[in-house]
């Protein structure tokens, strides 16, 4: 038990921003991280529910609304998962030899593609947040289902798919993973998306259109860099979920 406890806290500390004492790495608990991929992403999911509830409770202006629902979750991240979309935007838009991009993926150095693409997706999904209009409990609780969606699919990709050749992240990651730990993931998948469609009704098309932002993204990252990545994990994350929110806030 205490061995699933330091996992949890492991996977919170690496995955969320969230202030923690706990600091310690256990390298035999590292392999059981990925089980708590959903729940770090409930937790952040429910921040964001509530967040969403507290600015309408309050009747703030959809603008100042719309910015704090959109900055959310590239704070509550540490930025990590648009790092990601950053450096792969970098590589991918750069039209070069895979080995170059696999170059300009590791470049610290932010160029012009990144931040073009990074504005553009931060004000489509600012806009949307400011076009969405609560009107029900179902509304608040789809922001609980979209990152607890784009982490177990993230955390099913990262194991499964063939790393990176250069990527240290993506082949330590899978080091001591087992069948049944992807399992579980699928089957925490599977759950959220009953869950949602039984309680979420047409809100619940929010977890498909992240779903397969995810794989649309990860798609071409994959093609165009030749393997997975923690990156390319969070570049589709964050195309995943602009596209669930792009279907939150587009249902009435």
């Amino acid at each position: 038990m205490k061995k699933y406890v330091r996992a949890f806290m492991m996977c919170l500390t690496m995955f969320c921003a969230i202030p923690i004492p706990y600091k310690k790495w256990d390298e035999e608990a590292r392999p059981l991280m990925m089980l708590f991929l959903p729940v770090v992403g409930a937790m952040i999911g429910g921040i964001w529910t509530l967040l969403a509830y507290i600015t309408n409770w309050l009747s703030l202006p959809g603008i100042v609304a719309g910015a704090l629902l959109c900055a959310f979750p590239i704070l509550i991240t540490g930025g990590m998962h648009m790092d990601g979309f950053l450096d792969v935007t970098d590589a991918v838009r750069s039209w070069k030899e895979p080995e170059e991009r696999r170059k300009i993926l590791k470049d610290p150095h932010v160029g012009s593609f990144a931040v073009i693409n990074a504005v553009l997706l931060v004000m489509l999904q600012f806009a949307l947040f400011c076009a969405a209009q609560p009107a029900d409990r179902k509304y608040y609780f789809t922001l609980l289902l979209i990152p607890v969606v784009s982490r177990c699919v993230a955390g099913i990709c990262v194991t499964v798919l063939r790393p990176i050749s250069t990527s240290e992240y993506a082949g330590a990651y899978r080091k001591g993973i087992k069948k049944s730990h992807v399992i579980v993931i699928a089957i925490m998948l599977a759950v959220s998306a009953v869950l949602g469609g039984i309680f979420l009704r047409w809100y619940a098309f929010a977890a498909l259109a992240v779903a397969a932002g995810y794989v649309l993204a990860l798609v071409r990252a994959f093609r165009s860099l030749g393997g997975m990545s923690g990156d390319v994990s969070g570049y589709a994350l964050t195309f995943g979920e602009l596209c669930g929110i792009a279907v939150f806030a587009l249902i009435r």
